[in-house]
């Protein structure tokens, strides 16, 4: 079972009561965007194993949205932190390195 917390709240919620918001950290394309922007943002990303960074809301908590790193393989949670931040926080990426030495970077 996948447990995160919740850094608006504190609450330590499993899965059933977030409710996943996608990639974060990815600048999303709408209404405006020319028909390149739109189908790179819908068809043309990376998806490969191993840790990405998510968008989540504690939807029977708080309700409020908030970011996690997570490795998709293995379901390890490496943190959270507030959906206001831009980039991941330096003391997260220093985890994730330390415990995955091979892994490439924060890649937005």
């Amino acid at each position: 079972m996948l447990l995160l917390t919740c850094p608006n709240c504190g609450v330590e919620a499993d899965e059933t009561e977030l409710s996943a918001g996608g990639q974060a950290h990815l600048k999303r394309f709408a209404a405006g965007s020319s028909d390149d922007e739109f189908e790179s943002y819908l068809f043309h990303r990376s998806n490969a194993k191993g840790v990405h960074f998510e968008r989540w809301r504690h939807s029977y908590g708080c309700g409020k949205w908030f970011l996690a790193a997570r490795d998709t393989n293995t379901l390890e949670v490496f943190g959270t932190y507030p959906a206001q931040t831009p980039e991941p926080p330096k003391d997260l990426i220093a985890a994730i390195k330390k415990k995955r030495p091979d892994w490439k970077g924060f890649a937005k």
